[in-house]
């Protein structure tokens, strides 16, 4: 008996139930193909809702470290989902609008449960959050201080850089099986960080590259991989296909659901509160913003505090930046930072209701109209993604983005450690050059030692990722009260 077939056993999963492996370029619809994954749960649901609700408080520091928290859960530790499988996935993300990180967790969820763990996954990927960041929004509307938030930051913002830089190493190694693929996540690199091209542009460039290098090299889309270093196959196969077949009659019953689900709540505080109430204008405002967040929540925030600020007067000058802060102290998408938003809004607006009142109805019914399209991508979109998943072309597509995406994480993490490690930094701006560089003489000692001692736990001990956040928080609390107390 393998080592696949006793976890299967264990977990409620039949040897039966994993697909045979598809051979390279054979037609997905043809009969005679190997069959599918069963329709029935690959992990029994209860295991997986505990997995994510744990992977949900692991998730700071934005996109970079939410997709590390994944891949050392999922793919390295756990061994559910195998490692090209998860890069198709997080290609596909990449192409939508919306946080990424929390649309790989719900196709991830989807492929392991169908549609109750697509939700689930989703759900509790930003519940942590919401939680969270409604609790702060009222700290901060009540008192205007967040010291223990700021205390708490100072060791899970460091911790994070020592996540996301062993994720870069990890699907970098992993993800890049050819020279040219290397190449191509140094030139997205290089494109995002010194020459600020915008991110589609960088996206549909590798996918046009990666279609063409998928012409010139026939084994482009095939992920090296290390037995030794991976251990037992993973539950859901590289090469396996999804039960769950499109249809019409599926779509049109998830576009329907998820149309009247997003729109819905929106026509419902115009009914009650008015169309020129401040529920209405933030619903409509969120769920355009919701359609065009390419490239995560910074691609956005500036258009979202410009208008926010200049038009709508929900915010005055400096607080986007505030709210932004506090949204990377707690777990799940940077752009919840929009609850936030809509929270002071609402509160300095409330209409006829208990400010209050109206800052909690706003807070929820933004983060709504935000995720709901996330959901409808996935759930629409996965199935037929899964029958092209074998298709050469798309598939080379998709590896020219993945390569793209290891540069993304990478200039995301420097990004994040720029602004976690230093208190301010300089925008050079040379013809086509356009980066930042950290001032030195705001070098933060503190968040640099923690970094060095998350480095240590992470790379030195092979700690786990909650252990390491929780020394690390304690070590940032500590930290921020004895350089309080000189």
């Amino acid at each position: 008996m393998t080592a696949l077939h006793r976890r299967n056993r264990v977990r409620g999963v039949s040897a039966n139930d994993v697909s045979e492996p598809i051979e390279p370029g054979s037609d997905v619809g043809d009969s005679t193909g190997p069959r599918p994954e069963t329709s029935r749960d690959v992990i029994p649901l209860r295991e997986a809702t505990r997995a994510w609700f744990a992977i949900s408080l692991q998730t700071f520091g934005g996109p970079a470290g939410q997709i590390a928290v994944m891949q050392r859960t999922l793919v390295d530790e756990r061994r559910w989902i195998g490692q090209q499988r998860f890069l198709f996935a997080l290609s596909y993300c990449t192409l939508l609008p919306g946080p990424e990180a929390q649309q790989l967790a719900t196709y991830i969820g989807w492929l392991l449960n169908g549609v109750k763990g697509a939700l689930i996954a989703g759900i509790l990927f930003v519940l942590p959050g919401v939680v969270a960041l409604l609790a702060l929004s009222g700290i901060y509307v009540a008192f205007g201080d967040t010291t223990f938030v700021e205390a708490l930051f100072l060791g899970l913002g460091p911790a994070v850089i020592a996540i996301v830089v062993q994720a870069v190493i990890r699907v970098g190694k992993r993800g890049l099986n050819h020279p040219a693929l290397v190449g191509l996540a140094v030139a997205s690199f290089v494109a995002l960080s010194l020459f600020a091209v915008p991110f589609p542009v960088v996206v549909a460039a590798a996918g046009l590259i990666g279609w063409l290098l998928g012409r010139i090299v026939p084994n482009l889309a095939t992920t090296k991989t290390s037995k030794a270093e991976d251990g037992p196959p993973p539950l859901l196969a590289d090469d396996a296909l999804h039960a769950e077949r499109p249809s019409r009659r599926r779509a049109a019953i998830i576009l329907v659901t998820g149309l009247t689900l997003w729109v819905v709540p929106i026509a419902a505080a115009a009914v009650l509160f008015g169309r020129s109430s401040v529920f209405v204008d933030q619903g409509l405002f969120f769920s355009g913003a919701a359609l065009v967040t390419f490239g995560g929540a910074y691609a956005v925030l500036a258009y979202v505090a410009q208008q926010a600020v200049n038009v709508y007067g929900w915010l005055v000058p400096g607080e986007m930046v505030r709210g932004l802060a506090l949204a990377e102290t707690t777990p799940g998408p940077l752009i919840m930072v929009v609850q936030f938003v809509a929270f002071l809004g609402a509160y300095r607006d409330p209409g006829t209701l208990n400010p209050w009142v109206a800052a909690v109805i706003a807070a929820l019914l933004t983060t709504w109209v935000t995720f709901v399209p996330c959901f409808l991508f996935i759930l629409l979109g996965a199935p037929y993604v899964e029958r092209l998943r074998h298709n050469r072309s798309l598939s080379a597509a998709l590896t020219g983005i993945t390569a793209a995406v290891v540069g993304v994480i990478a200039n995301l993490a420097v990004f994040f450690a720029l602004h976690t490690l230093f208190a301010d930094t300089t925008r050079i701006n040379a013809g086509p050059l356009s980066f930042e560089i950290p001032r030195v003489d705001t070098l933060q000692v503190a968040a640099l030692a923690v970094t060095a001692l998350g480095c240590v736990l992470i790379f030195g001990r092979g700690w786990s990722v909650l252990r390491t956040l929780g020394a690390c928080a304690v070590t940032g609390i500590v930290l921020h009260l004895v350089t309080a107390a000189i």
